[in-house]
């Protein structure tokens, strides 16, 4: 630590003694004077050009590149005075080499913020525009070399023998190789995912469990690298992973457990994205399968997230596991005055008009199924393919389509009386005198 604040004391009085000097401190002055007039300048022109270029149409991606362009005009206009003021230096043979750098700085985070637009994430866009700018800079005034010693010698070392040092550098270094391997790794895999989901000749679980080995290996292979060419042996990772591992077997059950449960079920197809689905209480359509949960889409439009292991040691009714139909019944009942016979033929009828019931494959039957108190009772049975577009509607339908038929054919649903009798209170006093009570 003192050797490191030695240099940090040396590198500080060189750089006092450098900012001493009058074309130094000229230099200086006209940067900062010569910012203002191009804040003004863009601020004036920003909207104006940004209002022009809304007025591309059809064109998404060119636009976002003009208007990002647009939004930084600022700094465009801060390296063309510069440049002005470096030539205007140059004719008087004054001492410019720093008016140069701010120049070629200033050019740097142009382009360096317009290659960021590229990266969706707001925070790693700013992380890496300020990250390879600084790289950039230190690169421009040659001070690379220098900066790297420094931040080498800010570290630390622990083992035996050589051991493994650690210092700002090497973590630095390994955030940026991390980064980037990280990100190339989850772009490729997401570009793999997307391609595996096109490919029809798979079915959708299949598709789902190749798509989430590829990221998963990708990723995972992305950071060996990225620590292999850091130079870090991997065995100093032994008591690390073995913690690791600890945790997992105390803290982590429920998410081992998830992700184990989620392999589970893309191994074995007991669901997968589209199935209509009941568990508990919840009934809907899956939507999408993680690596954690599973997301069902209920119909009111809830989304529920339900852990993966609930389908592995629950009860879950998949009403679309071997096929797509699903049978509904509706129960009815009709006057004694009816014929049965064509009570039955009405109720197909109406029935396989509806557009929902798939009576071209599977045609309704409606069968009697007893006499009862006050009518003649009749079962309805009925098949749909989509039984992810609800069932209490399409019953709903039914029940109008019986009503409206049997209303148009004089069948009349009957519906139960009740005769309420009402009997005179006994008189006491008369029943003791005559001996009986009249009712």
């Amino acid at each position: 630590m003192e050797e490191l604040e030695e240099v940090v004391v040396q590198y500080g009085m060189e750089a006092y003694e450098y900012l001493s000097h009058f074309s130094i401190l000229v230099q200086l002055g006209t940067i900062a004077a010569l910012f203002l007039p191009a804040w003004a300048i863009a601020r004036w022109a920003e909207p104006r050009l940004e209002e022009r270029a809304r007025q591309i149409k059809d064109m998404p991606g060119l636009l976002r590149v003009i208007v990002a362009g647009i939004r930084r005009i600022q700094w465009g206009i801060y390296a063309l005075l510069l440049s002005l003021a470096y030539v205007s230096f140059n004719i008087f043979e004054l001492d410019s080499k720093l008016i140069y750098s701010a120049m070629l700085l200033s050019i740097s985070w142009l382009l360096i913020s317009m290659i960021s637009v590229a990266i969706r994430s707001r925070a790693l866009r700013k992380v890496f525009a300020f990250a390879a700018w600084i790289y950039v800079a230190a690169s421009i005034l040659g001070i690379t070399d220098d900066v790297a010693s420094l931040l080498d010698r800010a570290g630390f070392s622990f083992g035996r023998g050589e051991g493994m040092r650690i210092s700002v550098l090497l973590i630095l270094q390994s955030i940026l190789v991390l980064g980037v391997a990280m990100w190339l790794s989850f772009s490729l895999g997401n570009f793999l995912d997307r391609r595996i989901q096109k490919v029809d000749e798979l079915t959708p679980s299949l598709r789902v469990l190749l798509g989430k080995i590829a990221r998963i290996s990708l990723v995972f292979f992305a950071g060996l690298i990225a620590i292999s060419s850091l130079g870090i042996d991997l065995t100093a990772f032994t008591v690390l992973s073995g913690a690791v591992g600890v945790g997992i077997g105390f803290g982590l059950q429920k998410v081992v457990s998830n992700f184990i449960s989620g392999v589970i079920i893309l191994l074995d197809q007991s669901i997968k994205p589209g199935d209509t689905i009941s568990l508990g209480d919840t009934f809907g359509w899956i939507r999408e399968l993680r690596a954690r949960f599973v997301s069902v889409v209920t119909r009111d439009g809830r989304e529920f997230l339900i852990p993966n292991e609930d389908f592995v040691t629950t009860q879950v009714i998949n009403w679309s596991f071997s096929d797509r139909y699903v049978r509904l019944d509706v129960n009815f009942g009709v006057s004694y005055d009816s014929d049965p016979h064509e009570v039955i033929r009405l109720a197909i009828e109406s029935t396989s008009a509806i557009d929902r019931v798939d009576s071209s494959i599977k045609p309704p039957v409606c069968w009697m199924t007893a006499f009862g108190d006050s009518s003649l009772d009749f079962k309805l049975r009925f098949w749909i393919s989509d039984p992810q577009g609800g069932l209490t509607n399409i019953r709903g339908k039914v029940f109008l389509a019986l009503w409206d038929t049997f209303k148009e054919n004089g069948i009349n649903i009957p519906f139960p009386h009740r005769e309420v009798i009402m009997k005179t209170p006994v008189d006491i006093e008369t029943k003791h005198s005559t001996g009986h009570v009249n009712d």
